[in-house]
């Protein structure tokens, strides 16, 4: 599919750059005939020419945003699935399920998947030659790994396993997967022809390599056993649950179609919501920035729902703006009022306000006007034993796990001076607050 897209928009480069030279040769024809006062009917024959290839050319460039579009929506479609391949970390059965999607997706002829020293899966004509367990071959695959940059070779000399002839590889690319700046191995594609290499797949491999190794990131958190590690971990979890990442990719998806631009707008800024949710989790940041992400997940979940049914204010203490917080600290608690407290009808307003207080502490409060939620369910919402509830309780329900997570962190880093707590109405609202006392922090 990709590789007929990518077909379809060489295509139409090309088709644009004939018509635009000739368009260009039929002017200067032109002014050399007024010039010299050629036959005026071989004049009106290159005019009629003139207008056809401009026509042409402007019929081109119209016709680009909806292959765009459909480029778009696939690249989405084939990355969210491809999460779905490697959810339990570079095993060999996740490498082979990347490398089957990704060989339709390319001009490839074959698509591996290795670790720092062999073959974890291959998919394609090479396959036979490079077995699941047989050892790196190239030497663009050991720099890669070895430096962290992605390369493209050609004719590249292996020996086969089966045979124990020389073989030559016409081209490559290399892209190495990288966990905390730690090359744990490499995505690479074989190609029949260096002509088959070009910017569009050098990119297309470049950018999979960077969503296998996010997605090996999250997984690398997933087994840290201390404390402060599973906590962050669970708020990390909440930001990129597969629920959000698919919706929000549907979302950018649709919108190729009816608002190019604001997809575009939504890719830089879910790159950039992807990339902060990694290199913040288990660290401090200031509460500036814990915003800043906060207002980028409320940027997609608008782009889901509407504008109309957000409408999100802002009350930050210029005091308060560098102090330094637990990442994922705020965005889950908006996170819960998107979840749990919006109507079927109407818009939901959520009002989030971080203070300094007098006594070196920080106040935070999240307060929505959503359904809201009884006594008792707000009073076991940070308890530590909240159970299971029903799928169509009110905003309380299935938000437990954020909010203990929250609440345990709290405790943990701020001491017994630090809480959280919640108060709500039943068809009113509800308001989380959290009391964070800087001089009882273990980081002070």
């Amino acid at each position: 599919m990709h590789g007929a897209l990518t077909e379809g928009a060489q295509t139409v480069r090309v088709l644009r750059g004939v018509c635009l030279s000739c368009a260009v040769l039929l002017c200067a024809y032109l002014a050399y005939a007024f010039t010299h006062h050629l036959d005026p009917v071989s004049t009106i024959v290159v005019c009629f020419l003139l207008v056809v290839f401009l026509a042409v050319f402007t019929y081109l460039m119209l016709s680009s945003d909806p292959l765009r579009s459909q480029y778009t929506e696939r690249s989405l479609s084939i990355a969210s699935d491809m999460l779905e391949d490697i959810r339990d970390g570079l095993t060999r059965e996740g490498a082979m399920a990347v490398c089957r999607r990704l060989l339709s997706e390319t001009r490839a002829m074959t698509v591996a998947v290795t670790d720092t020293e062999s073959v974890l899966a291959c998919a394609g004509d090479l396959a036979d030659d490079f077995p699941p367990g047989s050892m790196i071959h190239t030497p663009a695959t050991h720099y890669a790994i070895e430096h962290g940059l992605a390369q493209s070779f050609t004719r590249g000399i292996y020996r086969s396993p089966a045979t124990g002839e020389e073989r030559e590889i016409p081209a490559g690319i290399v892209a190495p997967l990288r966990v905390r700046d730690t090359s744990i191995g490499a995505l690479k594609f074989y190609f029949r022809s260096p002509r088959d290499v070009d910017r569009t797949q050098y990119a297309l491999a470049a950018g999979y390599a960077e969503l296998i190794s996010t997605q090996l990131a999250i997984h690398e958190l997933e087994r840290q056993e201390e404390l402060v590690a599973r906590a962050e971990l669970r708020a990390l979890q909440a930001q990129i649950n597969p629920h959000f990442l698919f919706n929000t990719l549907n979302t950018m998806a649709a919108l190729t179609r009816t608002d190019p631009a604001r997809a575009r707008e939504l890719l830089r800024e879910f790159a950039s919501f992807y990339r902060s949710t990694l290199e913040t989790s288990g660290s401090l940041i200031p509460v500036e920035r814990e915003i800043a992400q906060t207002k980028r997940y409320l940027l997609f979940e608008k782009a889901r729902f509407g504008d109309d049914r957000i409408v999100d204010t802002f009350e930050i203490d210029p005091g308060a703006r560098e102090a330094q917080v637990p990442a994922f600290v705020i965005q889950p608690l908006v996170e819960n009022s998107v979840r749990h407290a919006m109507r079927m009808e109407g818009a939901l307003h959520v009002r989030v306000s971080v203070h300094a207080t007098a006594d070196d502490a920080i106040d935070i409060e999240v307060t929505d006007d959503g359904v809201g939620m009884d006594e008792a369910t707000a009073s076991r919402l940070f308890a530590r034993a909240l159970g299971p509830m029903a799928a169509d309780q009110s905003q309380g329900g299935g938000a437990g796990i954020a909010m203990h997570n929250i609440h345990e962190r709290i405790k943990r880093f701020y001491g017994p001076g630090s809480s959280a707590k919640a108060v709500s109405v039943p068809g009113s609202g509800t308001t989380i607050a959290l009391h964070l006392d800087l001089r009882g922090s273990i980081f002070s």
